[in-house]
């Protein structure tokens, strides 16, 4: 496969199907490492805040893929259209399964962190869904925190 092109793969929707796990979540935190996910909206989640979370150059054979929030941490003047407009073009490469509705970026005035809050719609069901990042810089933070909750 060529650098760029991307095949649109469908994630399918198992919510009659309880006991088939479809992907893994973020945090790796769960038993064994991993917590896996039932549902199409909470794999889809999964898949967004790893295209927020990732650098580009960070995932093997995918140099493109990631926001690169990290480089911004420690800007005093972050370009927040440049950000957004990073945002737009990853999720509609890699998580075409929806299309955001708002996004709002806070850069900390005194510290070294980056808030995203976006809402988004999930194209199959038209179901709205919304998560909140907090980046930090910070070496004691372990880089960031992150938030969800539905609609």
């Amino acid at each position: 496969m060529a650098l760029g092109s991307r095949r649109n793969i469908p994630v399918p929707d198992f919510r009659d199907v309880t006991d088939v796990s479809i992907g893994v979540t973020l945090p790796f935190n769960g038993e064994g490492v991993f917590n896996r996910s039932f549902t199409s909206k909470a794999q889809i989640k999964t898949n967004l805040l790893s295209v927020l979370l990732t650098e580009p150059g960070e995932r093997i054979m995918q140099p493109t893929f990631g926001v690169g929030l990290r480089k911004h941490l420690f800007e005093n003047n972050i370009k927040k259209d440049e950000i957004e407009e990073r945002i737009n073009k990853q999720v509609q490469l890699y998580v075409p399964q929806i299309s955001i509705r708002n996004l709002k970026i806070k850069k900390g005035i005194n510290s070294h962190t980056i808030s995203i809050k976006m809402t988004y719609r999930i194209r199959r069901n038209n179901s709205f869904d919304a998560i909140q990042i907090n980046f930090r810089g910070d070496s004691n933070q372990g880089g960031g925190s992150i938030g969800g909750s539905g609609y």
